[in-house]
Formats: structure tokens, sequence, C-alpha cells
């Protein structure tokens, strides 16, 4: 109970501020009414039940459109508040209109058009209005440019899309989502998508939306990065939006998020939660990519992860030779496309595939480099020529994903204290060392911030941390024994 009256908090806050700014048409619709002299004294006895910020949170930019019929209606600017005004107030709202009026039968409340009002007869009973498709596809329609998704690269399709015994399933289920009819219930909700760096997941999210898009023009997908979906509802709080974003981010029919480990911030993680939610009890579906399973996502609300695993989670492993080899083909004949002179042989395309055995984006990078030299030298493509051009790509390996709670784990093993002694409020030395040294270990092995590192240790302030960094630095400087044991940890944590 607690919560739910917090979100309304919340809630009401906002509305008030969005409101706040039109002060000026409150005061003039007070003074004349639109179109009633009912409305008037309904919206004063409504002032005085609820008090001066529940009123002007959700009443303020109610207007009285018509009355025929014995059926009064009202108009909202967006569907959220629409459907609370419905939801909270409609049996007090019949009830203060009968008392004025005895002929009411009904009151309607709508939602507002920027060129008509949406009639009674016209809106569908049971079904809330939905957002016009292309708003919803494109919400910079409506809020400005800035908060449209994230721009989708053409190339990036199931068509140009290798598939693989160690991507395959992933593949389909990403075919399913998109070619899944509209309306029907999402057999895979959420779908997670976790892989290292350059292995594809951005570009099933993409191809996702583009094939969804080109089956149903109509349908409203939405592809977005973590990094775009935070500036959004940042400059939406500045400019008091929040409301109307989302509800636009909650009419989408396929949600696309991309980099979900960069999710940062108590609100904004609140905020995603909340949208998560509300889009998985409509059905609709949600795809969401990061480059570690949901249940390291260290630094998320254990809601978000909850919810996440609660998905199907599918992973993509490193591709193998015979992958790697028709991707090198495939970018190969894109690039003949353009140019159709150029040529590499077979056993150039063969030492390739088996001497970048990382990822997808180091093979494009291998290959790019080759077909820069057979456009612009004069001397042809051959092993020979391919082993210097790529020798820093060669025998690259995938690093280890190093998590901190592996480094708390090693560094209580190793200095014999408990992982309860390194996150407790402990000081002696005994203790604070070995914590100290898990601190730097996280922050030079680990991509967290130093406020992540010390919510992890115990929910220490990122200051705390920061001097555990340069102290740890400032002792292995001047002790060798110190800095061969940090070595040694990292390659207990690497192994």
């Amino acid at each position: 109970m607690n919560r739910i009256c917090g979100g309304i908090g919340m809630l009401n806050g906002a509305a008030r501020e969005e409101t706040s700014a039109i002060g000026s048409r409150e005061s003039a619709i007070e003074g004349n009414p639109v179109g009633h002299p009912a409305w008037a004294r309904v919206r004063s006895r409504l002032r005085a039940e609820l008090g001066e910020d529940v009123f002007t949170s959700w009443f303020a930019r109610v207007d009285f459109q018509a009355m025929s019929g014995g059926v009064v209606r009202l108009s909202a600017p967006t569907v959220f508040l629409k459907g609370w005004i419905k939801s909270h107030y409609g049996d007090r709202l019949l009830q203060l209109w009968q008392e004025e009026d005895a002929s009411v039968l009904r009151v309607d409340v709508v939602q507002r058009s920027a060129l008509r009002v949406v009639t009674a007869e016209e809106e569908a009973p049971a079904a809330p209005a939905p957002l016009p498709r292309q708003a919803a596809e494109a919400p910079s329609e409506a809020v400005g440019d800035r908060f449209a998704g994230s721009p989708l690269d053409p190339r990036l399709t199931f068509a140009s899309f290798c598939e693989g015994r160690s991507n395959d399933v992933v593949y389909r289920a990403a075919r399913a989502v998109a070619l899944s009819p509209e309306g029907s219930s999402p057999a895979y909700n959420p779908l997670y998508v976790h892989a290292g760096v350059g292995l594809g997941k951005s570009h099933l999210l993409q191809a996702i939306a583009h094939e969804a898009r080109t089956i149903d023009p109509r349908r409203r997908t939405l592809y977005l990065t973590v990094e775009r979906f935070t500036q959004q509802f940042v400059a939406a709080m500045r400019e008091r939006t929040t409301i109307d974003y989302k509800e636009r981010l909650r009419a989408i029919d396929i949600l696309l998020i991309d980099d979900m480990q960069f999710l940062t911030g108590k609100t904004v993680q609140q905020e995603f939660c909340h949208m998560l939610n509300a889009l998985l009890d409509s059905a609709k579906q949600v795809v969401v990519a990061a480059d570690r399973p949901p249940s390291e996502l260290d630094g998320i609300d254990e809601r978000v992860r909850s919810r996440l695993k609660g998905g199907v989670v599918v992973g993509i492993a490193a591709p193998d030779f015979d992958l790697r080899r028709r991707i090198l083909e495939t970018r190969l004949a894109a690039a003949r496309e353009r140019n159709p002179a150029l040529v590499i042989a077979d056993p150039v395309l063969d030492y390739v595939a088996r001497a970048v055995p990382t990822n997808g984006r180091d093979l494009d990078g291998a290959l790019n480099r080759l077909i820069c030299r057979a456009e612009f030298s004069d001397l042809p493509i051959t092993v020979a020529v391919a082993e210097v051009a790529i020798a820093d790509l060669v025998g690259l390996r995938e690093p280890k994903r190093i998590r901190i709670e592996d480094i708390q784990k090693v560094v209580s093993s190793h200095f014999n204290v408990s992982k309860t002694d390194l996150l407790s409020a402990r000081r002696t030395r005994a203790i604070v060392r070995p914590r100290q040294i898990a601190m730097y270990l996280a922050k030079t092995m680990t991509t967290r911030s130093f406020p992540e590192i010390g919510k992890r240790f115990g929910g220490r302030d990122h200051t705390t941390v920061l001097h555990a960094v340069r102290k740890v630095e400032e002792l292995a400087s001047g002790d060798d024994t110190l800095a061969q044991e940090i070595e040694l940890l990292k390659r207990m944590l690497q192994d």
C-alpha cells in the first residue's frame, strides 16, 4: 500500500508540475466555463472536496465539450488523464452533475484531439483510446525530435544476419517475435538476449524492428538504447512532460531496449520498471539486449532483474569456424556489389576465419583492411599480406567477464576472511586491507563506477572506494610483495 501511495504521490507531483505553467489558463476557465454553467459549479465543488493540489493535478485541463440526450461529455488532453478520471472520479462526477441537473444520465470523458474530439459513439467503450500509430512510432511528432527512437541502420536486417550453431536459437526467437501477428499473445516475453561485444545482439534487435515495420507499417515498434531512454526521460522530467512521454512508451506494441547493462540512476530504473510491468501486463512484446545475463546485472534494481529473468533468456556464443567463414563471404559479397573487380581468394578468407576467432565485429575489421589493400594496392591479397594486415587481431580471445562477486570470493579466500567481513563496518587491519584490495580490483577489472562498487561493498560512499583505490596504488608502487600479490589475484580471477 505504501508503494502504491508513493506511486500516486509521484504522479500527482508530476501532474502538478505539468500544470503549474498554465495557471493563467486555469483562471480563465474558472471565470468563463466552457459551454455550460453547471460545469463551473461542479468544478467548484470538486475543488472544495479534493483540495487545491489534487484538483489542480487531475482537473485543471478537463474541459466541458457538450451535453446531449442526458449525456455530458468532458475532454482530457491525454489518454492517461482520461483513464484516471474515469476510474477514480467517474461515479462522483455523475453524482455531482445529477445534483446540478437531474436529466443527466451519464458522464463521458474522452481524449481531446488536435483536430477534433473523439465522440462517445466513436469511442470503443471497453478499450482505452490508443495513441495514433504514427505518434507511437515516432514520438517526436508530439514532443520533439529528441523523443524519437534510436536510429536504425538499414543494413542490419535478418537478410544480412548470418545464422549458425552459436546463434540459431536466438535468431529463430527473434524472427518469431517479428513475424507474430498483431494482437496475438507474445510467446517469448520478455525476450532477453545477452552476448559479448560484436556477436550480433544489436543486429537482431534492429532486424526485428525492420521486419515488424515491413510486415505491418501500422505496428507501433520502437528501438531504444538505454542511453537514449535515459536522456529522453530526464528531458521529459526537465520539461514537465513525463506523463505524456510515459503514455507513449506504454502504448508501444514492440519495445526493443539495447545495452541494458548501462541503465543507472534510481529514478530512471524505477520508471523503467513501471514501464516494463505495464507493457508485459498488457501483453505487449518487449525485447532486451545486454552484454550479460539478467542475474549478473549488478547495478540494476532487483525488481527489474526479476522481471527480466522471468522471460526467455538466450545467449549468443562466439561463432565457430563455419559461421565465421560465412560471415566473411557475406561481407565480401556485399563489397563486390560496390566494386565487382574486388578479388580476395578463398585461402585468404580461410586464414582470416581461423585467425580471428572472437566476434563478427573483429571479422569485419579484418576484412575491411584487406578490401582497402585490394582496392588501393597493385599487389594481390595473399595469405602473407593478410598476416601483416591483421597481425594485431590474430589470436585475440574474448576476455573473461569478471564480476564483483567473483572478486569478493577470491579475495575472501586468499586472505582468509569472510565475505560478510568484507562488507561489514569492521575496521581492523586484517579486514580493511583485503577490503581495499577488493575495491581496487573491482575498479580496475570491471566497468563498474565508484558509486556502483560502493553499493556492492556494504553501501559505502563512492569517496571510500576512491580512497581505497588510491591507497592500494600508492602501497603497491613501493611494495613489491603487495604488487606481486595483486598480480596473483588478477591471474586467479582471469583463469
